[in-house]
């Protein structure tokens, strides 16, 4: 409970985490906004208001990234690891707090989202009756959170803020958007990625959405929802594990 305590206070005591934070329910929120307003009725659904989802996990990425990577930069982290010794438990109570905070800001992000699509039309019906509405909003705490996981991995390997970041915005931004394009392996290739893979249990067929075309692209990954969320959390973990496991051998 000590190093979650302190994490906790390293946390909320940068202004980042709190930048992050407003940054990413002004564009999540904002965005299902512009949608619904610039939308016929036709068109609103519970899906369409989760539009913006990406934009709020790209910047829960820089949050996550910045939490350690600034660390470093700072020298902070050596004098932790001088108070505690146990690198591995320090790098977990880390992640806890961080993860946590991802998946509250994905949840309230999310819920606002519904919130003023709802405020906004009224008379669509918008409310959670089935399970794949509730994963499409609910959801996005899970996401959001293993997300943030998986930025502190990265973070922990490159510990430079520049690099860390440039990575990931490059990864989540280009890399698995111009996969597709590949001759013939692309295409495969694509459906095995994290976020393309984590999309389809957050979207799933697309039955949340009044018509396709009203969200995000949909997966192209052939696993079932719930499996598609434990392949995210595997590579999440996976990442974080050997991102330990070079914190424990290299000099702080």
């Amino acid at each position: 409970m000590t190093l979650l305590a302190v994490e906790r206070m390293k946390l909320f005591t940068t202004r980042s985490p709190w930048w992050c934070a407003v940054i990413t329910l002004l564009l999540v929120i904002g965005f299902a906004a512009l949608m619904t307003a610039t939308s016929d009725g036709g068109f609103v659904s519970v899906g369409m208001s989760q539009s913006g989802h990406f934009f709020g996990i790209t910047v829960i990425l820089v949050l996550a990234a910045l939490a350690i990577t600034t660390e470093y930069r700072f020298g902070t982290i050596r004098t932790t690891f001088q108070a505690v010794p146990n690198r591995t438990a320090v790098l977990l109570a880390k992640t806890g707090v961080v993860g946590a905070l991802a998946a509250a800001v994905g949840l309230l992000a999310a819920f606002g989202a519904l919130g003023v699509t709802a405020l906004l039309s009224s008379g669509v019906d918008l409310s959670l009756s089935t399970g794949a509405e509730w994963r499409q909003v609910a959801g996005n705490g899970l996401v959001y959170g293993l997300a943030a996981v998986l930025a502190l991995a990265v973070g922990i390997l490159v510990r430079h803020s520049a690099g860390a970041i440039a990575l990931l915005l490059i990864y989540i931004g280009v890399v698995e958007s111009l996969t597709p394009i590949i001759p013939e392996i692309g295409p495969t290739i694509h459906e095995w990625m994290p976020f393309n893979v984590v999309e389809k249990f957050l979207s799933g067929d697309g039955a949340t959405r009044a018509v396709a075309e009203a969200g995000p692209p949909l997966s192209t990954s052939t696993l079932s929802p719930w499996l598609a969320l434990g392949y995210f959390a595997a590579v999440a973990f996976a990442a974080l594990a050997a991102a330990i496991a070079v914190a424990n051998r290299r000099d702080a």
